[in-house]
C-alpha cells in the first residue's frame, strides 16, 4: 500500500509540472491555432535565470532565509521569461500569422534551437546543481514520503492552474483572448486589439513556464541547457491528451500523465522507459481520440 501511495504522488508532482507547462501550449494553440515547440526552452531560462540570481544573492552575502532567496530568484526570473516570450511572439510568429502553418512550426523549432545554444553560451554545457536553499527532509504521508519542496509544487501548481482558469473566465482580458479565439476578424470589430491580446497570451504563458522551469530544477535539484525538451513534449502530449485548446484538458492531461507514467514504471516496466509511456499515450490519443479526453477547443475562423 505505501509503495502504491508513493507511485501516486510521485505521479501527482511530476503530473503537476507536466499540467503548468501544458498550459502554455494550449493557450497559445486556443488563440493562434499554433504549437510553440519553444516553450519548454523558456522553462529552462527561466530555471537558470533562478539558479543564477539565487547564487548572485548568497554570493553577494545576501542573509535571507531560503524560501525568501527563492522567491526573489523567481521574481527575477519571471520578467525575463515574459519578455522573451513577448519577443517570440513579435519577432517570430507574428510575420507569420497568416502563413501556412509549417512555417511557424519550423520557426518554433529554430527558436527552440537557438535558446539552447543561447544558453549555452551564457552558462555552459554543465550541468548547474539547485542552491539548497529550501529543507529537503522528506514527510511521511500515508506510507509515502513528500519533501516540502514537492508539497509545494503540489500547491503552487494547483492555485496556478486555478488562477488562470478563473483569469481566463472571469476577467475583462480573458474575455477578450476567448473573443481572439473564436473569431480574430469578429474581434477587431468589437475594439479588441488583436496584437496586444496575443501578445499578452504569451508573456502570461512565458510567466508560467519561469515557474515550471524552477519547480522542474528545484524537484530534481539540476537544470542544463537541454533540460526543456522532454518535459516540452511530454507536456505537449498532455495537453493533447486532455484537448488542446482547453485549459481544463491541459490539467487534466498533464496529472493523468504524471500518474500514467510513475504507475507503469513502478509496476509494469523498468524507469528507464519512462518516455515510452508519454508517447504510447500520444499515439493512443491521436488514433482513438484525436479531440482529447474533454475535446478540442475549436476556434471559428472568418
Amino acid at each position: 500500500m505505501s509503495e502504491l501511495a508513493q507511485q501516486i504522488l510521485n505521479g501527482l508532482i511530476v503530473g503537476s509540472m507536466y499540467a503548468l507547462i501544458a498550459l502554455g501550449y494550449t493557450m497559445v494553440y486556443g488563440i493562434l491555432q499554433i504549437i510553440n515547440f519553444a516553450h519548454g526552452e523558456v522553462m529552462m531560462i527561466g530555471a537558470m535565470v533562478t539558479i543564477s540570481a539565487i547564487n548572485m544573492l548568497i554570493g553577494a552575502g545576501v542573509n535571507l532565509p531560503g524560501p525568501v532567496l527563492l522567491f526573489a530568484g523567481l521574481l527575477i526570473a519571471a520578467p525575463v521569461t515574459m519578455l522573451l516570450g513577448f519577443l517570440i511572439e513579435r519577432i517570430a510568429y507574428r510575420p507569420l500569422r497568416n502563413a501556412p502553418r509549417l512555417a511557424p512550426l519550423i520557426t518554433a523549432i529554430g527558436i527552440s534551437i537557438l535558446l539552447q545554444q543561447v544558453a549555452v553560451l551564457i552558462w555552459k554545457s554543465n550541468p548547474r546543481s539547485f542552491p539548497d536553499v529550501v529543507p529537503q527532509q522528506p514527510i511521511e504521508i500515508l506510507g509515502a514520503h513528500i519533501t516540502s519542496v514537492q508539497i509545494a509544487i503540489i500547491v503552487l501548481a494547483l492555485l496556478i492552474m486555478v488562477g488562470l482558469l478563473m483569469l481566463v473566465e472571469k476577467t475583462k482580458l480573458g474575455r477578450a483572448m476567448r473573443a481572439v479565439s473564436m473569431n480574430q476578424p469578429v474581434a477587431a470589430l468589437m475594439g479588441i486589439n488583436i496584437n496586444r491580446v496575443i501578445a499578452q497570451t504569451f508573456v502570461i504563458g512565458s510567466g508560467l513556464a519561469a515557474i515550471a522551469g524552477v519547480m522542474w530544477a528545484a524537484n530534481y535539484g539540476l537544470a542544463t541547457p537541454t533540460m526543456g525538451f522532454t518535459p516540452g513534449l511530454k507536456a505537449f502530449t498532455a495537453a493533447v491528451f486532455g484537448g488542446i485548446g482547453n485549459l481544463g484538458g491541459a490539467v487534466l492531461g498533464g496529472l493523468l500523465l504524471g500518474l500514467i507514467e510513475n504507475l507503469g514504471t513502478g509496476y509494469l516496466v523498468p524507469s528507464e522507459y519512462r518516455d515510452v509511456f508519454a508517447f504510447l499515450v500520444l499515439v493512443g490519443v491521436l488514433v482513438l481520440r484525436p479531440s482529447g479526453l474533454m475535446g478540442e477547443r475549436v476556434a471559428e475562423r472568418a
